[in-house]
């Protein structure tokens, strides 16, 4: 997958600027693996074993942690699909659904988590969740 398509798509595109980050499963930091991403990435690589180590323990570090996949799991179980099928439908079609506020939504969400930005007082999450 990433020799095959992950890479030669990156070459469409500037990634001078692009970091790359994964979380430190075993499957994900196999020597091989960590060598072709330094390479295509340099020390912009945030990975278990790279030049920027993954913090363990960090789930919640991206958006999609954060939120995608707890957001499209609420959402592909509601009519509780009994086939694969069933199930891959549902997903695509909670992903395609999607607009790109949600998304924006849970960065800020994450940067006010991690301090990036404060808190206003009037703002709860719990109650404004996506």
């Amino acid at each position: 997958m990433i020799t095959n398509f992950f890479i030669p798509e990156l070459n469409n595109h500037d990634i001078q600027e692009l970091w790359f980050q994964q979380d430190g499963a075993t499957c994900h930091t196999a020597r091989a693996t960590i060598d072709l991403l330094k390479d295509t990435f340099g020390d912009r690589l945030i990975s278990r074993f790279g030049p920027v180590n993954f913090p363990s323990r960090s789930c919640d570090l991206t958006p999609l942690d954060y939120f995608l996949w707890g957001y499209v799991k609420s959402l592909v179980y509601t009519d509780k699909p009994q086939t694969l099928d069933h199930l891959e439908d549902n997903i695509r079609r909670v992903i395609a659904d999607m607009r790109a506020t949600n998304v924006g939504k849970s960065h800020r969400k994450l940067d006010v988590q991690i301090g990036l930005h404060p808190r206003q007082p009037w703002q709860s999450y719990a109650r404004n969740h996506i």
